[in-house]
Parts: structure tokens; C-alpha cells; sequence
């Protein structure tokens, strides 16, 4: 069995996000998984990066956030709540955050969360640096041979989040926290649970939902995960640029996803790793 770690942000215990947060506790430990949750809110999680960030400051006269971030990981200077965090994430198998979209994001305290908690070293800036390798990320990472998804509750429409909706299209707007946040450090993506108009949700609505929540949970560790190329896997140019001949027929952010038409030897390259990948998640 396999441990999971939830982030949860939402003010109000009563609310949807709440409730589909229960569920997922419940239908883990059904399953006979370990589940722990970080609740943001009810934690008073502190969401703003500052000096209070280090137990002590290897340059005091001038905030340079990242340095000091290097130096507290490297040091074991850093605050007991961010090292309690970085526990449950090495603890984790895998990751679900769960929030409802702000303003085309999360809320505050949740990028307050990763901002503090993916410390230089730990989710970043790891990993050897040289040719068309530029350390160990996008794919891998001290973070890899986990899984991540999101919980999201949006009050809008669906359409208006579709190919040509008012909105944008969903997977652009969730690219950053999905691509940049969680599949930077190595984690393996899930698609998004999304539940649109959230706000009107009828308790007649609740048991389809509650459902189609459940056998996403279940299929956590057995689902494919978003075919995301890795930066290492022979994709991309010495300055990190998509080679030529990949993402022919795609544009956006949708040309970062490995493609059916992608040379032969890309594909079998992707699938050794991620062959490796499964290997790892499967003995976890």
C-alpha cells in the first residue's frame, strides 16, 4: 500500500473542496493507503516567503531569497513547519492538491505553500548541469517516482474553459502549478478532477460527483499520467528548446506533450522511462 499526501486550501470546512477532500481520505484509507492532510487554513499556514523563512541568514544585510533558501536546506537552518512539509512530501507516494480556482489560480496560500516548501535543493536546483542537461528537472528531481493531482472546484462553466472559451483553455491555465510546480521537481502528473459551477452544486448532483471523485482516487496509482517530455529524455536543444520535428501539428503549451507522429527514437527513449518510472512507483 502506498502513502498520500493532501494539501488542502479552503477556508471552510463545510464547502465542496472540503467534502471532496473527506472523500478522499476515506476512499484511501478504504483501500488500505496511509493518508495525511496539510489544511492550509486551518494550520494558519504562513503564505508569504520573507527573512522569517531562516533560522539564521548567511547574509544579513541583503535578502537574496533563493541563496538563503540553498543555505538553510544545506544547513538544516530552516523553519520546523517548511521541514515538516519537505517530511510529508518524502513520505508521500503521491500528491493531491486540493483548492478551488481564484482568479485563474490557487488561492494564496497554497503558492505560499510551494513557495516555502520547495526550498533550493530540494525541489530545485539539483542535479548535474552541462550540454543540453540542465539538472535534474522536468521529469526528475529529488520529487520523482511520485504522482500528483488536482482537486479543483470551479465556479464557472465548462465551455467557457474549453479550446475556444472566454476563459482559456483549462489545461493552459492549470500548466503552471501542474507543468511548473509539480512535474519541475519529478513528479508524474495526473489529469485534473475538476468540478465545474462548484457554487451551484444540488445535493441531488452530489452522489455522481462523489462517485466520479472515487474511481479517480482508485485509479491514483494505475491511471496513465499526462505525457509531459521530460527535459532529459532527448527532447530538447542545449538551450532547453523543443528540437525540430517534435510538437509538428500542435502549438502552445500542448507541443510539450510527447506526440504519436514524435521520431522513433524519442518515443522509445520516453518509454524506457518511463517503463523505469512504474518500476519505481511499483515498489514504493
Amino acid at each position: 500500500m502506498s502513502n498520500v499526501l493532501i494539501v488542502h486550501a479552503h477556508p471552510e470546512p463545510k464547502s465542496l473542496t472540503s467534502a471532496l477532500k473527506d472523500l478522499a481520505v476515506e476512499t484511501l484509507t478504504t483501500q488500505g493507503h496511509a493518508a495525511q492532510v496539510s489544511d492550509l487554513y486551518a494550520a494558519n499556514w504562513t503564505a508569504v516567503a520573507n527573512r522569517g523563512d531562516f533560522l539564521e541568514q548567511a547574509q544579513a544585510d541583503r535578502l537574496r531569497y533563493a541563496a538563503e533558501s540553498r543555505y538553510a536546506f544545506a544547513t538544516g537552518t530552516q523553519t520546523p513547519d517548511v521541514e515538516a512539509e519537505q517530511q510529508k512530501l518524502l513520505w508521500a507516494d503521491a500528491v493531491l492538491l486540493s483548492f478551488p480556482m481564484w482568479w485563474f489560480g490557487m488561492p494564496a496560500i497554497l503558492k505560499g505553500w510551494v513557495d516555502r516548501v520547495f526550498a533550493y535543493g530540494f525541489a530545485y536546483g539539483v542535479g548535474a548541469h552541462g550540454g543540453e542537461r540542465w539538472g535534474d528537472r522536468y521529469g526528475e528531481g529529488k520529487l520523482g517516482g511520485r504522482r500528483a493531482m488536482l482537486s479543483v472546484t470551479i465556479g464557472g462553466r465548462a465551455p467557457h474553459y474549453s479550446e475556444r472559451g472566454v476563459n482559456g483553455r483549462l489545461d493552459d491555465l492549470l500548466w503552471p502549478i501542474q507543468h511548473g510546480m509539480l512535474f519541475y521537481p519529478g513528479m508524474e502528473i495526473m489529469p485534473p478532477f475538476v468540478v465545474y459551477q462548484s457554487d451551484r452544486l444540488t445535493e441531488a448532483e452530489w452522489p455522481a460527483v462523489a462517485e466520479a471523485y472515487r474511481h479517480r482516487i482508485m485509479g491514483l496509482f494505475s491511471d496513465r499520467p499526462i505525457a509531459y517530455r521530460t527535459q532529459n529524455g532527448g527532447h530538447y536543444d542545449g538551450q532547453q528548446v523543443l528540437k525540430p520535428g517534435l510538437g509538428a501539428g500542435e502549438s502552445g503549451t500542448r507541443i510539450h506533450l510527447v506526440q504519436p507522429g514524435d521520431p522513433k527514437e524519442v518515443l522509445e527513449r520516453t518509454g524506457r522511462d518511463a517503463a523505469r518510472k512504474m518500476e519505481a512507483c511499483s515498489g514504493s
